[in-house]
């Protein structure tokens, strides 16, 4: 790797929020044992494979609390086990064997050691004859969790592509093979095949739409297409999408195969009504569907394309009052979410790549990434919050669409703006929900009179509030300089001559800015006090007692003296 590459995957590792199943980073010399380090590396290879990265990574350096680039004293080349090379030694110990990579750099003129470790493939990375994976801060056998041993094992195998050599094409739905035969038709309209599909047998058709290998029928084909009482050939994996009602009613409803047509059946259970902003500058309020039908759909098929099947779980769509929550197994296969929010980004791999390409020619996804793009833009549009993955864990996905504003300043904000860029609109969505927005992003957005207050109470501007004639929410939201709250002291100390912490309290809570917690307002409080008292000192404790004080003015004080 050059220079430049490798101080950017540095970059990228250390932005990470905690060290994950696939990166681990060391200090010193001393901060691990030579067999810890074999560990390690058996650990880093199998959870870069459940977390479906190509590779894991330890590295010395790095503080583990605060990922600072520190440093270390620790030379993996020159290191030895007795009188072996550190590097030998671990290499024989490792089975299967793995080519990881050593590199040893300067950063910002401190030494960095790196090791570079191939995801696992097939079956587990082992040291001294045992597999190791990292759960939360821990090193731990995986023989414990048998659920991420049978993923690596499975981990080179298609499960979409299997086929079932009892099945034949009786066991698929003739109306699923008619829309499905149409779906392909339409997607083929510039193929040079066009004028052929309608000729094609049904064998002939699911092989050219990548549903059958050869005839026979797959698991795809089941899942897809087969009739509700064919799933009992994948099991004991489930072809199934539940979908739960909880608002004031309570409901629920069970869609198995073929999924090409139970997603419009659980569509048509959603309720879908319409929903109103009224914008303070037009006289006419702005009507949108709660819920865009195109991303609905696009969620649920995202669902099927991505699910774990290996982990025999259903697929669940969940209608809340204000949302729909759709939840899948597995976790999210290629890269973050966030990545494809601009449409710039291509999945590399699926996780089910028959199934991927099935639902490509049927019309039912798109494999160049547009489908959370699109999802954004769709909530962009009707003026909603964005989806998000706030939800999701290690292996579940959970897409949340949202179906009701959260902040009406956002969305005010969106039907004055129409031009904002997809990228501030996303920025602005982590404001309102009260997620952390990097300094530059914020800089940004001030800069564009967006948002105000301070890291990490950000909040609608006050340029917004004066389009949307929000002032009084913009008032109690606002901080106010130092020197508004420095006077009222010292006319409340003119006035009183004497008083205590909980009078100033009582004084002072009340006109700070709301985005603030309580615990924040009071430590805002005891700050002032400090900085009145010892640097200004305009104000003095009479009583010298840090946990009861009487404050005074300076100028009394000294008028005493």
């Amino acid at each position: 790797m050059r220079k430049e590459d490798l101080y950017e995957l540095l970059e990228e590792l250390t932005a990470l929020h905690s060290e994950t199943a696939w990166v681990e980073f060391k200090m010193g010399q001393g901060s691990i044992t030579n067999e810890q380090i074999g560990e390690y590396i058996s650990a880093m290879s199998n959870g870069a494979t459940i977390s479906n990265k190509p590779f894991g990574y330890l590295v010395w350096g790095i503080k583990d609390a605060t990922h600072d680039i520190s440093g270390t004293n620790f030379y993996f080349n020159t290191a030895k086990q007795g009188n072996q090379d550190l590097e030998l030694w671990i290499r024989n110990l490792l089975y299967p064997k793995i080519n990881f990579e050593i590199f040893e750099f300067s950063y910002n003129e401190k030494n960095i050691v790196l090791l570079r470790i191939p995801s696992a493939k097939g079956e587990p990375t082992l040291f001294k004859k045992k597999p190791f994976i990292r759960i939360g801060s821990n090193k731990t056998d995986l023989r414990n969790f048998p659920e991420y041993v049978r993923l690596i094992y499975n981990s080179l195998e298609d499960w979409s592509a299997r086929i079932i050599e009892n099945a034949n094409i009786e066991d698929l739905d003739a109306e699923a093979i008619k829309i499905a035969r149409e779906k392909f038709k339409e997607k083929s309209s510039k193929a040079k095949y066009f004028n052929e599909i309608d000729d094609w047998d049904d064998i002939t058709f699911l092989d050219k739409a990548k549903v059958s290998i050869n005839g026979k029928i797959t698991n795809t084909a089941i899942l897809l297409l087969g009739k509700e009482e064919s799933s009992h050939y994948i099991l004991p994996s489930i072809a199934e999408i539940t979908w739960k009602l909880e608002t004031e009613e309570k409901a629920y409803e069970h869609f198995s195969n073929p999924l090409i047509l139970s997603t419009t059946n659980v569509l048509q259970n959603i309720r879908n009504i319409k929903y109103k902003f009224f914008p303070d500058n037009e006289l006419l309020s702005t009507t949108v569907n709660k819920y865009d039908t195109r991303t609905i759909l696009e969620a649920m098929h995202n669902c099927i394309v991505h699910q774990d099947y290996l982990l025999n779980s259903r697929i669940i769509v969940t209608e809340k009052i204000d949302k729909l929550v759709f939840s899948n197994a597995g976790s999210f296969f290629e890269g973050n979410p966030e990545d494809y929010s601009a449409g710039e980004k291509t999945p590399e791999k699926y996780r089910n790549p028959w199934l991927a390409q099935a639902m490509v020619n049927l019309g039912m996804i798109d494999t160049l990434g547009y489908g959370i793009h699109t999802m954004y833009l769709s909530q962009k549009n009707r003026y909603f919050p964005l989806p998000d993955y706030l939800l999701s864990e290690s292996q579940k996905v959970v897409l949340q669409i949202y179906g009701h504003s959260i902040d009406e300043n956002y969305s005010k904000l969106l039907i004055e703006r129409k031009d904002l860029p997809l990228s501030y609109v996303v920025l602005l969505d982590r404001v309102q929900k009260k997620l952390s927005i990097t300094n530059e992003a914020a800089t940004v957005l001030k800069k564009e009179k967006l948002i105000e207050g301070r890291k990490p109470n950000y909040f609608v501007a006050a340029s917004v509030a004066g389009v949307t004639d929000d002032k009084a929410a913009y008032i109690k939201n606002r901080a106010f300089d130092k020197s508004y709250y420095k006077t009222l002291i010292v006319e409340f100390l003119n006035k009183y001559h004497k008083v205590s912490r909980d009078e100033i309290d009582e004084l002072l809570l009340d006109k700070l800015s709301n985005v603030l917690s309580i615990k924040q307002k009071r430590t805002k409080v005891r700050n002032l006090l400090y900085e009145m008292s010892k640097k200004d000192k305009t104000i003095y404790n009479e009583s010298r007692s840090t946990a009861n004080p009487v404050w005074i003015l300076s100028a009394k004080k000294n008028k005493i003296e």
